[in-house]
Order: C-alpha cells, then structure tokens, then sequence
C-alpha cells in the first residue's frame, strides 16, 4: 500500500473507530432494557439475525447429535459467549493469541472480485494494475479453543492507488466508512473487524502477499484502536494476479506486533518459518518481517451451500476438486 492511500485509511480509521464506540454505547444502554437472543446466526450474504426453530427453519444442517453441523457452525454463535470474550481481550496480553482466519465463500468472491476489478481496470487504461482496498466484517471465535478470526462478509471502499499515486479523497472514504459502519451496526450482529488490499505485482516465485512498512503502520493503529475495545483488527493481503495464474484464492492473513514485542525466536519470518538469507526474508515479507505474522486462512462453507455447489461442479464445473 502507498503511504497516500495508508492517510486516507488512518483518517477513516480514527473516524470510524469514534463511530463504532459512541454506538456501541447506545447499544449497550437499549440492551440493558431487553435481554439478547439466546442464538444469533450470521448469514453470509445478507443481514444476520437472530433465527430459531426446528430442522429446516433455521436454515442449518443438523449434526449426528441432533445439533449443528460442524459445517455450520461458524454460521451461528452465542452472543453472551461472543460478548465475555470481547470483554476478556486475550489478546491483549498474548501477541500471537489468533492462529488461523475462517473466510467465507462470499467474502472471499468479493474481495477477489474486487481485487481483480483493479486489475482489469489499470489495464484498460493502458497502464498498470490498480491497487484497491476495502473492509471486513466478522467477529472472534475461540470455541473448542480455536482462537480464530471469522470473516463473513467484506466490502470495497473508494480506494485506487498506484504505485506512485493515489485517487482517493479523505473526506469522501471517511463519510463512505462512517455510513458502512453505521449500517451495519444496524442490520448484522457482527463488527467491522479488518480490512484487505491488493498487491496487484507481477507474477514471480513467491506471492506478494505480505506486508509493507506503510501496511505495517496502518494495521497498527487499527490494531491499538479496536483491540482494546474487544475487536482484534485483521489485515488481508490479495495477490490478484497469482490468484488468475493458479486459478484459486491467493491471500494471507495477518496480525502486527506491538512495538515492544520481539520473536524469541532469530530469523523467524512471519509464517513460522526459519530464513537464515536475509534477502530472501526480504523477498518474501518485505523489510518488516519481524514485525507480524501469518494466520492460517481457511475457508467454511455451509452444507446447503456444499450441496449446491457439488451439485454445480457435477453438471456445469463450477468449483475443482
């Protein structure tokens, strides 16, 4: 990301951030008038709601416990449940706290979408492809301590950025990210929880999925602005051209350290891995990558939306085995 388009996020963020608290209070005062659903379901393509009911009313495949499918069960969670873990913040204390990302199906067409339209966009134009951006919404998960991040739902903001230059303008994306917010503060159960963006480079042997120092930054004050209000903020990086090249999702996840973190660990690189080459760290996670690390990205899917889908990939090819 250029450092004009990281201005333009760190302003919407501050901007956004005062949003999302002064609502949560007055959310948190009409709450304390009625009680919570015992079950809330966020569905993946439109408003979560609370749902209820026997076998086919709620919408989700039923478990060999008479319960919820495993499949859908990042389709539901408990709100009272969601709330103490907001409250408790582990990861506060715990750097490393979040070890994988579940993305669903329609966050990841989206973004992938988007990204690709910067692609086709910059060429177009007969230049270069264009560098995009956009949020997340979703929501923490640490059942059966998984200590994950789930991404339900992801939309694009008006960002376009080159490599030397950027068409955006501050107050348009703050009042685009402010409206977003509020909407869904009204419509989902979940939070603005992330964002993503493109690194639209040219194909060569490792992905550009990392983070650059201006990346770095930005997912930091994201970072020191929502985690301590029980909203671990998520970064997501897309390689759009790789993705066409492979024909699959190409992205990575990740969270920034604290400054006064250090790995215990000498020239661990942000998956794990140990990289003795200095330029080979460099070439695979930029001149920061001591300064965050990977989560496992993931994807969930629910069983009526496999059955459909197997069913696609049977008759038309829709999905690769």
């Amino acid at each position: 990301m250029t450092s004009s388009s990281a201005s333009s996020a760190s302003a919407a963020a501050a901007a956004v951030g005062a949003s999302e608290h002064q609502q949560q209070q007055q959310q948190q005062q009409q709450h304390q008038k009625r009680p919570p659903p015992a079950v809330a379901s966020s569905s993946s393509g439109g408003g979560g709601g609370a749902k209820s009911g026997k076998g086919g009313g709620s919408g989700l495949g039923v478990g060999p416990g008479g319960g919820i499918s495993p499949s859908d069960a990042l389709y539901t969670f408990d709100p009272s449940r969601l709330s103490a873990l907001r409250s408790a913040a582990p990861w506060k204390s715990d750097p490393r706290y979040f070890k994988s990302v579940s993305v669903s199906p329609t966050a990841a067409m989206k973004m992938l979408t988007h990204c690709h339209s910067g692609v086709e966009k910059g060429l177009k134009k007969g230049g270069n492809p264009i560098e995009v951006m956009g949020l997340m919404l979703g929501r923490p998960e640490d059942a059966e301590g998984s200590r994950s991040l789930v991404v339900t739902d992801a939309f694009p903001l008006p960002i376009e950025g080159f490599e030397t230059r950027v068409i955006a303008d501050d107050e348009d994306v703050v009042n685009h990210m402010i409206k977003l917010t509020e909407s869904m503060e009204r419509t989902r159960r979940e939070k603005v929880m992330g964002w993503y963006h493109s690194h639209p480079f040219d194909v060569t042997t490792h992905s550009h999925c990392f983070l650059s120092q201006t990346d770095v930054t930005t997912q930091l004050q994201w970072q020191r602005m929502e985690d301590p209000h029980g909203n671990p903020f998520l970064a997501v990086v897309v390689d759009p051209l790789r993705s066409l090249a492979k024909s699959e999702p190409v992205m990575k996840a990740f969270r920034v350290y604290p400054p006064e973190y250090s790995s215990p660990i000498r020239d661990e690189c942000p998956d794990g891995a140990i990289v003795r080459e200095e330029q080979t760290r460099l070439e695979m996670w930029g001149s920061c990558w001591n300064r965050y690390h990977e989560l496992e990205v993931r994807y969930h899917m629910s069983d009526a939306a496999r059955t459909v889908m197997s069913v696609l990939t049977k008759n038309f090819l829709w999905m690769r085995t």
